[in-house]
């Protein structure tokens, strides 16, 4: 694996689909920072040396113009194109699939660009500087490439006030091992109480303290050969499936089950939040000015 600095993988390939223009994702920072520019601050203040973006071809002009100019020239950065036909395949699918297919084809598309030890994150999700640190310290001092990591967050910290949520409630073993990841739908907060509807529609509650994995992975390179593996067997069994989506955590859930890697899960303290709801603007707006005001952020994240 050599000495180098771990890289920084963004998924970021849905935010044209999400938003219908670049030009809209949400500046919530007192210079006009977006979230993501948050992420590649905190990242490279943990000691990540590389970002990689992965977006959608047709949205190269505008993502360049939005996002990296707005970049100092002196990080290394490079781009990703997440198409349907971006990894090679002996399968064959169906030509009306429009959409490409999901969280893990994205880090295949983007294989060829990482040779280190990598961590992956959503584009448009604010992941606190404690994680990156969490990540970027196992990634430089694991040196097993068959154990890889799971960012493991209170669930208290991730939830909205203006509506339910879904969460992968994470569980794990003695060693801290991850075991599974149990989708939990409809999680809401009533009555300063946190409860979820169960497989059965029944309303049950949880504590607070569960851990739940909001799709940050520290991984080593090895893990994708496996991911290629997998995705071969995935379009066996999709290829006329116009909805299916190769999913990050479903991946890694065939990993620990087939006993192939070992997922430690990683927890922090750090709050996560990201734009769910309309609602949710102000106040991610106004978490970023506490932490301005703490001084964990500069007013202008870029300022020389």
């Amino acid at each position: 694996m050599g000495n180098r600095k771990p890289t920084l993988v963004i998924l970021a390939a849905g935010l044209g689909s999400r938003y219908g223009s670049l030009k809209q994702i949400d500046r919530i920072g007192p210079s006009g920072e977006r979230i993501i520019d948050y992420s590649v601050y905190d990242a490279l203040n943990a000691g990540f040396g590389k970002i990689v973006y992965i977006i959608r071809k047709k949205f190269h002009k505008e993502f360049k113009e939005v996002i990296l100019n707005e970049l100092p020239s002196d990080i290394e950065t490079e781009i990703v194109f997440q198409e349907l036909d971006s990894v090679p395949s002996a399968n064959s699918f169906s030509k009306e699939r429009v959409k490409p297919w999901g969280t893990a084809h994205a880090l295949l598309c983007a294989s060829s660009k990482i040779n280190e030890p990598f961590a992956v994150i959503n584009a448009d999700d604010f992941y606190g500087a404690e994680s990156y640190k969490i990540a970027a310290d196992f990634l430089t001092s694991n040196k097993s490439d068959n154990e890889h990591a799971l960012i493991g967050y209170k669930i208290n910290n991730t939830l909205s006030e203006y509506g339910s949520v879904s969460r992968g409630v994470c569980e794990s073993d003695r060693e801290n091992n991850l075991v599974s990841i149990v989708e939990r739908t409809e999680i809401k907060i009533l009555d300063n109480k946190i409860i979820f509807k169960d497989e059965n529609s029944n309303w049950s509650s949880l504590t607070g303290n569960e851990i739940v994995s909001m799709n940050m992975f520290a991984f080593k390179p090895s893990i994708l050969n496996y991911f290629k593996t997998y995705f071969d067997e995935f379009l066996e069994q999709n290829k006329n499936n116009l909805k299916a989506e190769f999913f990050l955590p479903t991946v890694v859930d065939n990993l620990i089950n087939s006993n192939k890697a070992i997922v430690k899960i990683l927890e922090t303290n750090a709050s996560w939040f990201g734009l769910t709801y309309s609602e949710d603007k102000p106040i991610a707006k106004n978490r970023i000015t506490d932490l301005v005001n703490k001084g964990t952020y500069k007013n202008k994240i870029w300022a020389k």
